[in-house]
């Protein structure tokens, strides 16, 4: 029996993401050296984005916030854990660091700094709460699927600031009608418009995987306006995420990207968790998808000043744990997602929304 995505199984439960009840925690991307001229330490910080830490320890320390090296920027509205580093001489000043949003946990040393992208992905830890009676089983039902398959990698709306509406922003950076100085923070406006590019390019997928649960591939290729032949074969694919031919694929967790030709050997391939599909964040020096995979791809694809990547359309959700506090109502879970990918995806599928 093929995937059922549980979109019609509403799950009502509540959610406050504050440092009670959402907590972070970076895994890095390899284990550090304990020697070397950079000083690796573990913070703990709270209701503050990353930058705003970075800058209240480069005042700390008399340096620039770009002396300070990070992995990942991490939810203002939660209990985050991730490493920094910094160069080793300010040991001694970082000791005397005292701040009641952040708490440096441990240090060691490390022959580099840390980029960018150098974890391996976090592990999140949530509570759920006014679960009630059946909603529990819901959820379990909901989580075993999960568990199972996996969920769409949706940017999360931390991307798009509290408005959401940094993309518009970004937008017009690109266009050329807005000015901004700092660096750090055009570029940081303008991946927010790749990244809403990429998340309605994923949004059109979806439609397209949930239309073919309901219909046969001639039906919803006139629905959604596709020529005829577009989804030719995806119906009998196993997976709910289907394949499209052209479609580029990477090997998963992690490698190198290539077509997908044989859609049927893919779609095969990717139900069994060995690849997974790949969606345009448009740019420059990155590759584009072929045949009928490009006739959705190409309507969210920009030329933008900028380099392109191809993302996870899919991710899998690992190492999930769950408890059940029925006096209070709680429900309490954690798992493991990769770098770059965000709890709410998990949240959403629980809650039985497929919205962007």
């Amino acid at each position: 029996m093929k995937p059922i995505y549980p979109l019609n199984v509403k799950n009502e439960f509540v959610f406050n993401s504050s440092p009670r009840d959402f907590i972070v925690e970076e895994i890095p991307l390899y284990a550090f050296s304990g020697e070397g001229e950079h000083l690796v330490a573990k913070v703990r910080k709270k209701d503050m984005t990353t930058w705003e830490m970075l800058s209240v320890l480069a005042n700390h320390l008399g340096i620039r916030r770009r002396d300070i090296g990070y992995a990942g920027l991490k939810d203002k509205h939660a209990m985050t854990i991730q490493y920094i580093s910094l160069p080793a001489k300010l040991e001694e000043r970082l000791s005397g660091f005292a701040h009641e949003k952040i708490k440096i946990l441990d240090t060691t040393r490390h022959n580099n700094k840390i980029r960018m992208g150098h974890l391996k992905g976090n592990r999140f830890e949530i509570r759920l709460k006014k679960v009630l009676g059946v909603q529990k089983d819901k959820l379990d039902s909901v989580l075993a699927w999960i568990d199972k398959h996996g969920v769409p990698n949706y940017f999360g709306n931390q991307r798009f600031g509290t408005k959401g509406d940094n993309w518009l922003e970004g937008k017009k950076l690109i266009e050329g009608t807005l000015k901004m100085r700092d660096k750090k923070t055009r570029e940081f406006l303008m991946g927010s418009y790749q990244s809403y590019l990429f998340n309605k390019w994923l949004a059109k997928r979806m439609e397209i995987n949930l239309l073919l649960q309901e219909f046969g591939e001639a039906e919803a290729e006139k629905i959604m306006g596709l020529d005829e032949g577009t989804l030719k074969g995806t119906k009998d694919q196993e997976h709910f995420y289907k394949i499209l031919q052209g479609d580029l694929m990477m090997h998963y967790p992690y490698g190198r990207v290539f077509e997908a030709e044989d859609t049927a050997k893919e779609a095969a391939r990717f139900a069994t968790k060995d690849t997974a599909p790949t969606g345009l964040i448009p740019g420059t020096k990155t590759k584009r998808a072929t045949g009928s995979a490009a006739v959705i791809e190409s309507q969210y694809d920009e030329a933008l000043p900028l380099n392109g990547a191809r993302r996870y359309a899919w991710i899998q959700v690992e190492d999930i744990k769950k408890e059940y506090i029925s006096e209070r109502a709680h429900y309490e879970l954690s798992f493991t997602l990769p770098k770059g990918s965000y709890a709410t995806n998990v949240l959403d599928v629980l809650r039985g929304s497929n919205e962007f």
